[in-house]
C-alpha cells in the first residue's frame, strides 16, 4: 500500500467521524434543551411542567409548552434542596454542571476496533517478514530489485582485475548502453542477455556492477531466490514489474545473480511435484526476454556457477545470446588482484606480489582478497607496523591447511608417528622429479582432524597431467603410510584422507582416463562434479558395463595403488638414514621449512641439494 493510499483511508475515516459527532450535537440540539435548575423551579411552580424522570444527578422532562426555541423537552442536573433555596434567597441563577461522556462513549466503541485493526497490521507485517515478503502482504507482487544510478555503483573496470578477456567481451555493452543508435546503424543488434559463466567468488557480480558504472546507467539488482514465494503467481508477477520497472527507466540494466535458482531445468525429475511456482515464474522471465527490444537500451545480465543445470530453452539465441567465462585467474590475473586489494594495506618492503602469486594456484578472486586480509589482521594482531611476507605465507596456510591447535597435545607416541609420517611425504616429494617442491613441513595440528601437514607449492600453473606425474603423486600421497610401516611395522588410521585420495586418483586413472593397458582406451564413468565447482555434486550414475568389466576396473585400480605404494616404501628405504634424521629434527623444531629440509637431506660432502631422481 503506498503512502498516497494510506493518507486516502484516514482522510475518509476521519470524514466518518466527523459526521458522526456532527449529527450527535446536532440531533441532541434539536431534541433536548439544557435549561438551569433554577429555569426548571420557575417552570415547576408556574405549572408548565408535563411530566419528569428523575435521576441521580439528572432530570429530564417534558414542558406543556414549548420554549422560546420551540423544544418541549428539556433536561437539567440536580442541585442540593437546601443550597438551592439558599441561592433563590439572592436571586442567583444555578444550575448543576452537566458532564460530557461524549468522548468516553466514542473510545468505549472506536478504541477496541482500533486495538484489533493495529493487532490485525502488526501480525500481517511480522507475516509478511517472515515470508520475505518485504513490504507486506500488499507488496507481494511488486519487485524487490535493489536500483543503483551510476554514482551508487561505485565500481569501475579498473577496480575487477584478472578478467581481462571478460571485460573486453563486456566494453561493448557498455559501449551499446552510451550510444545504442550507433551500434544498430548496419542492422546489427546487441545481445538481448549476456550470461557470465565462472567458479564462485571469481568477480561475475562485481563485473557486471563495472558495466554498469562504466555505461553511467540505473542499474536493477535482484538475486533469483528472490522471485519465488511460497504463494502461487508472485514470481512470475514480480518479474512482470521489474522488466516494467526498467523499461521506465531504459536505458538501464537488468542484473539477476545466481540464475539457476529461477532458471533451472524444467522436467528434471518428473512426477516429484513443488515445480508449478518456479516454472511459471521462468516462463514469464522467458516472455519478457522475447518482448523486450534491444534496441531500446535494457539489457539483461545474470550470473551462475551452475550452467549445467539451467534450462536450453534460457540458453537459445535470442534470449541469452551470449556466455561470457569469469574463470580463476591465471598467475598474471592473480598479480593484478592482488596489486588491487593491496592498494589497501600498508606493506613491508619485502612483501612481491608476484612470489604471493606464485604459491596461491587456484585462488579465485575472493580468495585473494581473503587472503591480504588475513594476513594484515596477523599482522596487526602482533603489533606490527606493516605487513610482511612471512604473514602472507602464514595466511596462506591458515586459509589451506585451518587454524593452528596447539592446545591439541598430543602423546610422545602420537607426535613421533605423525613426524615420520609427515617426513615421508616430503621425503618421497623431494626424491621424484616433476613434484612441486615441498615449502614446509609441520607437526603442530591444525583444522579439525589434521596432526600434522606437508605443503607443495608448484612453480607454475598446470591443466594437464601425464600418467608418469599421476603416479609420482601418489607416491607421494603414499609416503606417509610407508615411513609408519617402515619404522614402526604397522600402520595407522593417520593415512586415511591420502588413502581417499589416491584411491579416487586411481580409480579416475582406469574408468575416466583411459591409463589402464588392460582395459584400453575406454572411459567407464562420467564425470560427476559439477562444471565449474570441481567436486563430486552429483548423485552417483548408474554403472553401465558389465560385472566381469567391474572386477577387472577393481583388480586395476588395487594394482596401480599397490605399486605407488611399493614405490614409496623403496625409495625410503634407501633413504632410511635422511628419514631418521629429518624426523627427529622435525620433533624438536615442530615445523621445517624449505631452506632447513634442504640441508638435512643434502648427502655428507655433497653440494647438490635433494636427492637424484630415480
Amino acid at each position: 500500500m503506498t503512502k498516497q493510499t494510506r493518507f486516502n483511508t484516514w482522510y475518509w475515516v476521519a470524514a466518518f467521524f466527523g459526521v458522526l459527532v456532527i449529527q450527535y450535537f446536532l440531533g441532541a440540539a434539536q431534541q433536548i434543551a439544557p435549561i438551569p435548575y433554577s429555569q426548571f423551579q420557575e417552570l415547576l411552580r408556574g405549572g408548565k411542567v408535563a411530566e419528569i424522570g428523575i435521576s441521580d444527578r439528572f432530570i429530564q422532562g417534558r414542558l406543556k409548552e414549548p420554549l422560546p426555541s420551540g423544544q418541549t423537552r428539556f433536561a437539567t442536573t440536580r442541585v442540593d434542596p437546601d443550597f438551592a433555596q439558599e441561592l433563590e434567597q439572592y436571586g442567583v441563577i444555578y444550575t448543576g454542571q452537566i458532564e460530557s461522556t461524549l468522548l468516553r462513549e466514542i473510545l468505549s466503541w472506536v478504541l477496541p476496533v482500533l486495538v484489533f485493526f493495529g493487532l490485525w497490521t502488526y501480525l500481517a507485517k511480522r507475516f509478511a517478514d517472515g515470508a520475505g515478503l518485504g513490504g507486506g502482504l500488499m507488496q507481494i507482487g511488486k519487485s524487490k530489485a535493489k536500483i543503483y544510478v551510476e554514482a551508487d555503483t561505485g565500481v569501475r573496470f579498473e577496480d575487477v582485475a584478472g578478467v581481462d578477456e571478460a571485460k573486453d567481451e563486456l566494453r561493448e555493452i557498455v559501449e551499446f548502453l552510451r550510444n545504442p543508435h550507433e551500434y544498430g546503424r548496419l542492422g546489427g543488434r546487441m545481445p538481448k542477455g549476456v550470461l557470465l559463466v565462472g567458479p564462485p567468488g571469481t568477480g561475475k557480480t562485481l563485473l557486471a556492477k563495472a558495466v554498469a558504472g562504466e555505461a553511467k546507467v540505473p542499474f536493477f539488482s535482484i538475486s533469483g531466490s528472490e522471485f519465488v514465494e511460497m504463494f502461487v503467481g508472485v514470481g512470475a508477477a514480480r518479474v512482470r514489474d521489474l522488466f516494467s520497472q526498467a523499461r521506465e527507466k531504459a536505458p538501464a540494466i537488468i542484473f539477476i545473480d545466481e540464475l539457476d535458482a529461477l532458471g533451472r531445468a524444467r522436467g528434471v525429475v518428473p512426477y516429484a511435484g513443488g515445480h508449478d511456482e518456479k516454472e511459471q515464474t521462468l516462463n514469464q522471465l522467458l516472455v519478457e526476454l522475447d518482448g523486450f527490444d534491444s534496441r531500446t537500451g535494457l539489457v539483461l545480465l545474470a550470473a551462475t556457477n551452475r550452467p549445467e543445470i539451467l534450462d536450453p530453452a534460457l540458453l537459445r539465441a535470442g534470449r541469452f545470446d551470449r556466455q561470457v567465462l569469469v574463470d580463476r585467474p591465471d598467475k598474471k590475473g592473480r598479480v593484478q588482484i592482488l596489486q588491487v586489494h593491496m592498494r589497501k594495506a600498508k606493506l613491508a618492503p619485502d612483501v612481491d606480489a608476484e612470489k604471493v602469486a606464485a604459491f596461491t594456484p587456484g585462488f579465485t578472486g575472493a580468495d585473494l582478497a581473503n587472503l591480504v586480509n588475513e594476513a594484515a589482521l596477523l599482522a596487526t594482531r602482533r603489533g606490527a607496523d606493516a605487513v610482511t611476507m612471512a604473514d602472507f605465507n602464514n595466511a596462506v596456510e591458515r586459509i589451506v591447511a585451518g587454524l593452528e591447535k596447539r592446545n591439541r597435545l598430543l602423546n610422545p607416541k602420537e607426535r613421533e608417528v605423525v613426524a615420520y609420517h609427515e617426513m615421508g611425504h616430503a621425503l618421497v616429494a623431494m626424491a621424484l622429479p616433476g613434484v612441486d617442491p615441498v615449502h614446509k613441513v609441520s607437526i603442530i595440528p591444525r583444522g579439525v582432524g589434521a596432526l600434522g601437514y606437508t605443503i607443495q607449492r608448484p612453480t607454475e600453473d598446470r591443466f594437464l597431467m601425464t600418467r608418469e606425474e599421476l603416479e609420482n603423486k601418489m607416491a607421494v600421497l603414499l609416503g606417509g603410510r610407508a615411513a609408519e610401516l617402515i619404522v614402526f611395522g604397522h600402520l595407522s588410521t593417520g593415512a586415511a584422507d591420502d588413502l581417499a585420495r589416491v584411491t579416487d586418483i586411481a580409480r579416475s586413472m582406469v574408468t575416466k582416463y583411459g591409463m589402464s593397458e588392460r582395459l584400453g582406451h575406454v572411459a567407464l564413468e562420467r564425470d560427476r562434479r559439477t562444471f565449474l565447482a570441481g567436486q563430486d555434486l552429483l548423485p552417483p550414475q548408474e554403472r553401465d558395463y558389465a560385472d566381469e568389466t567391474a572386477a577387472a576396473v577393481d583388480t586395476e585400480v588395487r594394482t596401480i595403488v599397490q605399486a605407488a605404494m611399493e614405490r614409496a616404501v623403496r625409495l625410503l628405504e634407501e633413504r632410511r638414514d635422511a628419514l631418521e634424521r629429518t624426523a627427529r629434527r622435525l620433533l624438536e623444531k615442530e615445523t621445517l621449512d624449505e631452506a632447513e629440509l634442504a640441508q638435512l637431506v643434502r648427502p655428507a660432502g655433497s653440494t647438490c641439494i635433494g636427492f637424484a631422481a630415480e
